[in-house]
């Protein structure tokens, strides 16, 4: 349920119904915006049906959520987030770059990377410690080591970093080093996961499951923003479909589809989705143009070597080559794309 609080609320009248809702037994969610204060509230539906909330002091309008995500709504919060990092925010017009490789190496490949995708625009970097690989024999990721190399990384290139968490077991030691998290698509209903996740005050980016809907992506972000943290950035991975030439089906209606009915900002992985550079451009700028809120492009300086997804890595020249592309793109819609110019150490 939505409450819509009368113009211009006084702290002491919001903090009153907050104070009622709990008192009720249900779970207050405060957002306060430039003209309106909303407060998403969490319980027992035939409960809140049958609690006289239009009468609290301040209370202008009790509207009810039909929609099973309340917090992921766009009716929760109908204006656009933006979710930040270090600076650099994703989602209401600003459009964030995420580059690096699948996997973490050594770090030689790993600065020589960073610096390549930093020097061609991306402003997030991204590389994994921990591997979900489909074979038990192929790389799994270099653990903690892997970790303290990619922030390393990140502190001497000036980048917010962002790498995978698939346990919750992981999940202390990946927040130490890491400025963002990823919820791989294998994970992407691993609820125990998403809750412990949710207790984090680290911005989540939560992949599309290969055979999930929208709604079961919304539902999934839910579980996240359920326990407290709403920094949540959604990513449309491709799903799979009987097509096999490519790795994925990249899904594009996915992007105004999940924005149309949540806040949520949400990014295009055309890595995953095509698993071939020589899509991955087109669907790059497909997704920009669909309205997506930024991209995640795996790159690598020479992908023959790569330990992990290789064959779907860019090359440094090719991601710098589309980052122009979509610079320009960004200025056409009158999107932003913030620098780290600052933040390098």
């Amino acid at each position: 349920m939505i409450i819509v609080l009368k113009p211009q609320p006084t702290p002491d009248q919001i903090q009153h119904v907050l104070e009622r809702i709990e008192e009720l037994g249900f779970q207050p969610h405060l957002s306060q915006g430039v003209s309106r204060t909303i407060i998403g509230v969490i319980g027992d539906e035939r409960k809140l049906q049958a609690t006289p909330l239009q009468a609290i002091d301040g209370v202008e309008q009790v509207i009810p959520v039909l929609k099973p995500f309340k917090l992921a709504s766009r009716e929760f919060r109908p204006e656009p987030s933006v979710i930040e990092a270090k600076g650099i925010r994703i989602g209401g017009g600003h459009l964030g770059i995420i580059a690096g490789p699948c996997a973490i190496e050594c770090e030689e490949s790993l600065f020589g990377i960073a610096e390549a995708v930093r020097n061609a625009g991306a402003n997030i970097l991204r590389g994994g410690a921990f591997k979900p690989r489909t074979s038990p024999y192929s790389f799994q990721g270099m653990g903690e080591d892997g970790l303290k190399l990619l922030k390393a990384a990140g502190d001497r290139f000036g980048m917010p970093t962002i790498t995978e968490v698939m346990d919750p077991r992981q999940l202390d030691l990946v927040c130490d080093y890491a400025d963002m998290l990823q919820i791989g698509a294998r994970n992407m209903q691993n609820f125990d996961l998403l809750k412990e996740v949710g207790r984090t005050d680290k911005p989540v980016m939560l992949k599309r499951g290969m055979s999930a809907t929208v709604k079961d992506l919304l539902m999934s972000a839910e579980y996240i923003m359920s326990q407290g943290n709403h920094k949540v950035i959604l990513c449309e991975r491709g799903v799979r479909s009987f097509e096999d030439s490519t790795r994925n089906m990249m899904d594009l209606s996915a992007i105004p589809n999940a924005q149309g009915q949540s806040h949520l900002p949400i990014v295009a992985d055309p890595s995953h989705a095509t698993g071939r550079p020589d899509l991955i451009p087109a669907m790059a700028r497909a997704s920009v143009a669909a309205g997506a809120d930024g991209v995640h492009i795996e790159v690598h300086t020479c992908p023959e070597k790569a330990l992990s997804d290789g064959p779907q890595a860019l090359l440094p020249d090719q991601f710098a080559a589309l980052v122009d592309d979509l610079r320009r793109l960004a200025e056409v819609l009158g999107r932003t794309v913030d620098s780290c110019e600052s933040l390098a150490v």
